[in-house]
């Protein structure tokens, strides 16, 4: 099956990519700024304001599955447009889209969210995130939108390397206890991309890791397994500071993991050595 992996080269991208070459899947990527290092993969440059480009590409490749998992940040044009731009040249293209989402589009106020609740968001990220996902689907029907929450890995995730730089003092900030989320690991959400880019699966799908942690309790399960001193972790409330966003955001991914044979591991599980 041929699939095309936007944001290639990125951390997610990276794991998708690598997923999808070892199941034997013709792969290719894109990139924004540089190509990753994978050679057994083709790949394209690509620039999600630009709907030419993005048709070109995407005619070029006629991938069975388009994945999405690019990361504009709170890039309006690329956050926002882009996507919809990608559901637009999926469906002409007569291929399916997988977009990742984020548990950004909501404000907190619920806590608890599944596949049902309807984007709040307060930050401008989770705005361009809500702004995806509400013109996607009139565009493509059958898309799949899957939310995820903060994405781990095995050193390589941007949390955990904050994480590094606080404990060793390189690195200004705190780690809120009052910030919750339902991690997840980057080889867990890659798989499960992946079984719903090779199944029939449309529409709002939710994939968390079914535990929810704080910042700083995610902090102290990353330092404990990379041999760090989790004392050194500053902390603080969020509710405290200037910093926009949600306090507590949990995801319930319970509906689409029953769909799934992948495991949305929790954080205590995954970032826990082994005895």
């Amino acid at each position: 099956m041929a699939i095309l992996i936007i944001g290639g080269s990125g951390f997610l991208g990276t794991e998708l990519v690598r997923q999808a070459v070892v199941a034997g899947h013709t792969t290719v990527a894109t990139y924004a700024t540089r190509p990753g290092s994978s050679r057994d993969v083709e790949w394209h440059s690509l620039d999600l304001r630009d709907p030419e480009s993005i048709e070109a590409v995407v005619a070029e490749v006629s991938p069975r599955v388009v994945i999405n998992a690019s990361s504009g940040r709170a890039d309006w044009s690329v956050t926002a447009e882009g996507p919809v731009r990608l559901a637009v040249a999926a469906a002409k293209s007569g291929s399916r889209l997988i977009h990742v989402s984020s548990d950004a589009v909501f404000s907190g106020a619920s806590v608890h969210y599944d596949e049902s609740c309807l984007p709040d968001p307060v930050t401008p990220y989770g705005a361009a995130k809500a702004a995806a996902e509400t013109g996607i689907l009139p565009m493509h029907p059958d898309a799949v939108v899957a939310r995820t929450s903060l994405i781990i890995g095995d050193g390589q995730s941007v949390h955990e390397r904050a994480v590094h730089e606080l404990a060793a003092g390189a690195r200004a900030g705190v780690l809120f206890t009052d910030d919750i989320r339902c991690p997840v690991h980057v080889a867990d959400l890659a798989s499960a991309l992946l079984e719903l880019a090779t199944g029939d699966a449309s529409g709002i799908h939710h994939l968390g890791g079914y535990e929810a942690l704080s910042r700083h309790e995610l902090g102290i399960l990353i330092a404990r397994r990379d041999g760090l001193d989790a004392s050194q972790l500053p902390t603080g409330l969020r509710a405290e500071s200037a910093l926009p966003g949600a306090l507590d955001i949990r995801l319930d991914s319970r509906a689409t993991q029953r769909t799934l044979r992948t495991t949305l591991r929790g954080g205590r599980q995954f970032l826990t050595p082994a005895a």
